[in-house]
């Protein structure tokens, strides 16, 4: 996936501009996509450029401010992308190395890096909780609110399976060094 891509379907939900998109993708794709604003802009560009996008001072905005919408040829290649096969997440965490190097070498004082992670695993689980509550207690929801909650529940379900197996970790890595047998991995 491209950013060009999560871009183009955060302005097919609504046309804005690129500090509102910013903004947006900040509190609902960014959760699982990170860009910078910079990027966010540069990518806008690229894609203003290849035809993708179109954008028009907006009148009584600060001076250059351009509202964005996505354009048919935007729209062509959004599907094209979303039909394409992906393939599915691979973890890549540095931290699973140097657990590694902790196992290898012996204790490296990572607990309290793991407890610092814990607080902000438990702080994004509880964004998503609010976020779910705010915004998925209708019994009815549309279609796209489905799928959007769908989208929240994956967020959701990854912070618990990290918190839980962040607590664990904590545990094996406080644990006394002459308590525990001698393993490899």
């Amino acid at each position: 996936m491209s950013l060009q891509h999560a871009l183009l379907t955060s302005i097919v939900e609504k046309p804005c501009s690129g500090y509102e998109l910013a903004r947006r993708f900040d509190k609902s794709i960014g959760y699982f996509w990170h860009a910078t604003h910079q990027q966010i802009y540069r990518e806008l560009a690229r894609m203003e450029e290849q035809g993708w996008v179109s954008s028009v001072e907006v009148e009584g905005g600060r001076a250059g401010k351009r509202k964005f919408e996505v354009l048919a040829a935007g729209k062509k290649e959004l599907r094209s992308w979303a039909s394409e096969h992906s393939e599915p997440f691979r973890l890549r965490d540095e931290m699973m190395v140097k657990l590694r190097a902790d196992a290898a070498v012996g204790p490296l004082g990572l607990a309290e890096e793991f407890e610092r992670r814990l607080r902000l695993h438990e702080q994004e689980l509880q964004t998503y909780r609010e976020i779910e509550k705010r915004d998925f207690s209708a019994a009815d929801l549309s279609r796209e609110a489905q799928v959007h909650y769908l989208i929240l529940k994956a967020g959701i379900a990854f912070e618990e399976s990290r918190i839980e197996w962040t607590k664990e970790a904590i545990l094996i890595l406080r644990q006394d060094i002459n308590s525990l047998p001698a393993t490899s991995l």
